[in-house]
């Protein structure tokens, strides 16, 4: 539901199929130029016990767990609700969450076959039967686990909450999902296409919009929940694996990544480094798969360096919804700032400058408090222990390093504790098939970058996440197995 403050949207909570307001009511600003552009309803604690009951009673005491096409319908029917409210989408993405009008077309365009695929899969019988011998039947049979708890991080909230919550609705479970506030106005147009869609019953979707973390907290410890599917950092990651251990609580995690770009000898230059600066400018940096390591070897590192360069100084960086820009603006000015600092410290530790971005650089205008543009930066190291390689940096910068054989680029690229994914350029066939397996990574692209499929599984090695999404695994996630045993005498 959405009510107006003068000219401005306030969007309210949406609780077993009924809109909740609250007591407090926070504002929400474009990342463009740090404008009000709406309001939102914070929950109170009781909004949030609400949600989960209200879970819990569609799951015990209607129809939805028990009915696969129902189930399938629905799924189906929301993918079309979306594809009508496609262009809304796409302008709000990019107004208040700061995308290009391409990136948040393409984030659009991953969400309704995703789920459709779901959909699908909620038709699909993946159970196991036998006669182990004459008189006895065995049968393994998959059910949904419960009420799953889905937490949604701000950097792509409509793919990245349909990626938890469609294969969560396709095998029976129900949710409340808690949707980041700095993307408000996005979350409630979800949650009227998701109240429009007549054939998912209330209670089924629960969709808070939080900027605290009482509904996280309320998710982790409350025994009605049985699942929580978190998509975000990997600090937070181990704090909600403290917490679900207190129950036991099943739980899968896609964690933080520090994406290495390995390039060899025999690179396709001109085809890498066009998607060495996207991996690096895509979402403004704002991205678990974002090429935040260049890895070169030493025969093209001097070309490298000089193209990436130029093409990183000619980036035009503007609000998301100019059709000029190529990259927009972080998600606010405390994380420009936050980049910025993060920079200066690199650079004092030693780190070289290659390009040195910056905010008061871009197409906009000097700095102000509300500027949240950051202009793309190359910092060049070699130093395996710089938290320029270490750490997640989650803005448009990146390290260039350089390495002499295959043995080394391995050793660089597996040097951190994360291992989400990464991605390998070379015309030689022998070693685009070798070196996958010696990489510490949930996906290895060869000659390409964040190229996902949803039939495929997804997620992260080390320290970037437990479980997977997407693909029949993301399905495994959400579901217990019964095994039923009958003696037929």
């Amino acid at each position: 539901m959405t009510s107006r403050v003068g000219a401005l949207p306030v969007k309210a909570n949406l609780i077993n199929g009924e809109w909740r307001k609250s007591d407090q009511k926070n504002e929400t600003k474009s990342p463009i130029n740090g404008e009000v552009i709406g309001y939102y309803y914070e929950p109170s604690e009781a909004d949030v016990e609400e949600a989960i009951q209200a879970a819990r009673n569609a799951f015990v005491h209607t129809e939805w767990r028990h009915n696969r096409h129902m189930r399938a319908k629905a799924l189906n029917d929301l993918a079309d609700q979306l594809e009508k409210r496609h262009e809304e989408i796409i302008q709000l993405l990019s107004k208040e969450n700061g995308k290009v009008i391409g990136e948040a077309e393409f984030e659009f365009s991953l969400t309704p076959p995703k789920l459709r695929y779901y959909a699908a899969l909620a038709l699909t019988d993946t159970g196991q039967s036998a006669q182990i011998r004459q008189d006895l039947h065995s049968t393994l049979i998959s059910e949904p686990i419960g009420v799953a708890g889905v937490i949604v991080p701000w950097n792509s909230p409509v793919i990245l909450s349909v990626r938890s919550f469609a294969p969560a609705l396709a095998a029976g479970c129900t949710c409340v999902i808690k949707m980041p506030a700095q993307t408000a106005l996005v979350n409630g147009l979800l949650a009227e296409i998701i109240a429009d869609t007549p054939s998912l019953p209330a209670g089924v979707l629960n969709i808070i919009t939080e900027s605290g973390d009482i509904v996280s907290k309320k998710l982790i410890e409350a025994k009605e929940v049985d699942v929580i599917s978190y998509t975000g950092s990997t600090q937070v990651g181990r704090k909600i694996m403290e917490g679900c251990s207190k129950r036991l609580k099943r739980m899968s995690l896609e964690l933080g990544g520090k994406t290495p770009m390995i390039v060899f000898n025999d690179a396709d230059l001109n085809a890498a480094i066009q998607t060495l600066v996207a991996g690096i400018t895509t979402f403004t940096g704002q991205f678990c798969m974002t090429g935040s390591r260049i890895l070169v070897q030493s025969g093209i590192a001097a070309e490298v360096r000089k193209r990436l360069t130029e093409a990183l100084l000619t980036v035009k960086v503007g609000p998301g919804n100019d059709p000029n820009s190529q990259m927009g603006p972080l998600i606010d000015a405390a994380n420009a700032v936050r980049v910025d600092q993060k920079v200066e410290e690199m650079i004092a530790g030693g780190a070289e400058v290659i390009v040195l971005g910056g905010r008061g650089k871009t197409e906009m205008s000097v700095v102000s408090e509300s500027d949240a543009y950051y202009r793309p930066t190359l910092l060049a190291t070699q130093n395996l222990n710089s938290p320029l390689i270490q750490e997640e940096i989650f803005g448009p910068v990146a390290s260039f390093e350089i390495f002499e054989t295959d043995e080394e680029a391995i050793e660089r690229a597996n040097a951190t504790d994360y291992g989400l994914s990464a991605s390998i350029w070379t015309s030689n066939r022998d070693r685009s098939i070798r070196m996958p397996n010696k990489i510490d990574a949930g996906t290895v692209w060869i000659n390409a970058w964040a190229v996902v499929f949803d039939q495929f599984e997804e997620g992260g090695f080390k320290q970037s996440g437990i479980g997977r999404l997407n693909g029949l695994t993301a399905l495994a996630e959400f579901q217990e197995y019964k095994h039923v045993v009958q003696a037929t005498n």
